[in-house]
């Protein structure tokens, strides 16, 4: 044009005029808030976010029987409509056949498409997440080949110590559980009527032959714990009727030593409260309790920290974003990375992971209580508030503020790698204006996608420019999508990261029957978890890293620009780092941050 060029970005698909007449809006690069577009755009503006927004559809659902999640009874976020039809027998469930629904630029690009590995059958596994499987092509039995996980090459028998028990809390699949205990004694929250005294079973005499000085280790800040008993004990009975299940709520305690390092000092199952002493019986007894204690840190791993809070929550940012944000709004252009893909990884889950009798029932320890479950958890737990850094930290112990300090917080662990590394990619937000838009996307996040929880006293409102900052809005939105966990690494190595105990403690019932099916049965699962975790853990060839490359809008504005290759020079400085690492090559490499 005569005052310079106008670039229009057409990442979009487009559906012949057979399907739908409506003719498309591309606008170009520049970035307006709804208060400050032309006069000329503003129609179109309005137009294009009515069609997305489009009409009501006919919900959908499972022929499994599970409880219908959604509403007070499980509560839970929102999703997409899938476009499957309601059961015969119950409408209020979907029959299991057929694709779902995915918004047509949510669904993966031909690049991944193409790299996507063909599985045999009987793994029971849709692809999830592009390539990290190397299918075996002139195979005669269609085997998978799969690359060892780097604990394995390194030492096979290290997850037997305890000081790799307890470094893995803090630096392997799940660092997002472990928090400070803050009383003492420990009592359960539960109803005692329903579930007796509420007492610990980890009691003072017990922890003092450990580490002398309960009091002083609780006052100093020293005492630390993975607390699943009350989440789970509700779940005990029911799950112990299922086939070839056993299960305990469990509780573990450590020590944080002179040296930084972890060690811990006693776990309590909800039936046993096995010894911690040092002669071979004992020392057997032990290594048992801990691997209950691992299968139930990997399980929550999955289906909270990975599943609920990385792929579900954020469902419904997607779809409100979508839904009532410009393509032109800054806010869209800043957010839309990190939500590549999301909609479409989260329908194949739906499909082949967490759907009834799939990888996530069959292999973890919760089994078809799996979803009954994050409802409880989502329920109990899940705030807005506290998913970013260093809220998350706070809200468990693990931090404290202080202005002196870098990044205005002090760990409680100094060597705490996901909260070292996490906080140098937080990310503060920009200023941005009030607009109808913002609202009207907030709204829906809230009161619609998160319905269950609309009334919670935790949510920010956002009434000026500084009201996402003060509360992080978006970057309690990009620490979910992004910063993340190495599961491959960890969760690929059955043994160190069992997914399931399948076999009651022997003092709960001592026969050698039941010992020895303890050591057989872990192999039976060992091929799908490790096909599973190596899927979750594979970069795609297409992969968007955080920083790599700036949003196309932002070349036109020289202080975005200069505020983005500033951002891009403190990556650099990460570049040092494994799992953080901003940018990693394709397949299983435990580096890397991607946008999404």
């Amino acid at each position: 044009l005569p005052d310079g060029s106008v670039t229009f970005t057409c990442n979009s698909w487009v559906a012949p005029k057979s399907v739908d007449r409506a003719k498309r809006i591309f606008f170009s690069n520049k970035c307006y808030l709804p208060s400050q577009t032309p006069k000329p755009l503003k129609q179109l503006r309005k137009e294009e976010l009515k069609t997305l927004q489009g009409k009501n559809r006919e919900l959908v659902d499972p022929k499994h029987a599970r409880p219908v999640i959604g509403g007070l009874s499980h509560r839970y976020p929102r999703r997409c409509k899938t476009g499957r039809k309601p059961c015969d027998n119950d409408p209020s469930s979907e029959k299991r056949y057929g694709e779902f629904y995915v918004p047509r630029d949510e669904e993966f690009s031909k690049a991944i498409l193409a790299a996507l590995p063909s599985l045999p059958k009987d793994v029971g596994l849709l692809p999830v997440i592009p390539k990290l499987i190397k299918a075996v092509s002139e195979a005669q039995d269609d085997l998978l080949q799969i690359d060892p996980p780097i604990l394995l090459n390194k030492d096979r028998f290290s997850c037997i110590r305890d000081d790799e028990f307890a470094r893995q809390t803090l630096a392997a699949l799940n660092p997002y559980s472990i928090q400070l205990v803050q009383e003492w004694p420990l009592k359960r929250k539960l109803d005692p009527a329903v579930y007796g005294d509420p007492n610990s079973l980890i009691t003072w005499e017990i922890v003092e032959i450990e580490i002398r000085g309960v009091m002083s280790a609780l006052k100093n800040k020293r005492l630390f714990m993975l607390d699943y008993h009350d989440l789970l004990l509700p779940y005990v009975n029911k799950v112990r009727e299922l086939d070839d299940s056993s299960l305990y709520a469990s509780r573990t305690i450590f020590f944080l030593s002179d040296n930084s390092t972890l060690r811990p000092v006693a776990i309590e199952l909800t039936c046993q409260s096995p010894p911690r002493c040092y002669d071979a019986t004992c020392c057997w007894l032990w290594s048992l309790a801990k691997t209950h204690a691992v299968a139930h840190d990997v399980g929550y791993h999955q289906l909270i920290s990975h599943w609920l809070r990385t792929h579900c929550c954020m469902e419904p940012y997607i779809i409100a974003a979508n839904r009532e944000l410009s393509a032109m709004h800054p806010i869209y252009k800043l957010l839309h990375p990190h939500f590549r893909y999301t909609m479409e990884i989260n329908a194949r889950a739906r499909q082949s992971l967490i759907n009834a009798g799939g990888i996530i029932e069959s292999c973890f320890w919760f089994g078809k209580y799996s979803i009954e479950l994050s409802t409880d958890i989502y329920s109990k737990l899940w705030r807005f508030d506290r998913e970013g850094l260093p809220a998350d930290l706070i809200s468990r112990g693990l931090a404290v503020e202080d202005e002196t300090a870098e990044h205005g917080v002090r760990l409680m662990i100094p060597d705490y790698p996901f909260a070292n590394d996490g906080l140098m990619l937080t990310i503060n937000a920009g200023l941005i204006m009030l607009d109808e838009e913002l609202q009207g996307w907030w709204s829906e996040v809230r009161n619609i996608g998160h319905g269950d929880k609309r009334d919670e006293p935790w949510w920010p409102v956002i009434k000026t420019q500084d009201d996402l900052i003060s509360v992080d809005c978006v970057g309690g939105l990009r620490s979910p999508c992004s910063c993340k966990f190495g599961q491959y690494g960890y969760g690929g190595y059955f043994p160190n990261r069992s997914t399931t105990a399948r076999i009651r403690m022997p003092v709960e019932e001592p026969t050698e029957k039941k010992l020895k099916e303890f050591y057989e049965q872990p192999e039976k699962a060992g091929d799908a978890v490790m096909v599973t975790m190596d899927l979750l853990s594979t970069h795609s060839p297409d992969e968007e890293y955080l920083g790599k490359e700036p949003e196309a809008s932002w070349a036109n504005d020289p202080v975005i620009y200069a505020a983005y290759e500033r951002f891009k020079g403190k990556l650099q400085y990460l570049e040092g780092y494994e799992l953080l690492k901003p940018i990693s090559e394709p397949g299983v490499t435990g580096m890397g941050v991607p946008y999404s």
